[in-house]
């Protein structure tokens, strides 16, 4: 199998896409003491980790196989 990193294609961005999505917490840290857990760098890290982990799940999202059921939900 390739190298994850060998996957990945970068594409032209759609028109009108945002460049950047932002927000100022300093109202919820000022109001409710809540400060995030992760920082912008470690919660690519996890994402990009989860991905990795969970690769027959998008492999089915990409294929059109999923059927949607939730992952970790035993029912």
């Amino acid at each position: 199998m390739a190298h994850y990193r060998d996957l990945i294609t970068f594409v032209a961005d759609r028109p009108g896409h945002d460049l950047r999505y932002a927000i100022d917490a300093s109202k919820i840290a000022r109001e409710l003491g809540w400060l995030p857990q992760e920082t912008f760098e470690s919660g690519m890290r996890k994402t990009v980790q989860w991905y990795l982990a969970n690769e027959s799940w998008w492999k089915q999202v990409q294929d059109g196989s999923y059927q949607g059921e939730r992952l970790g939900l035993k029912g």
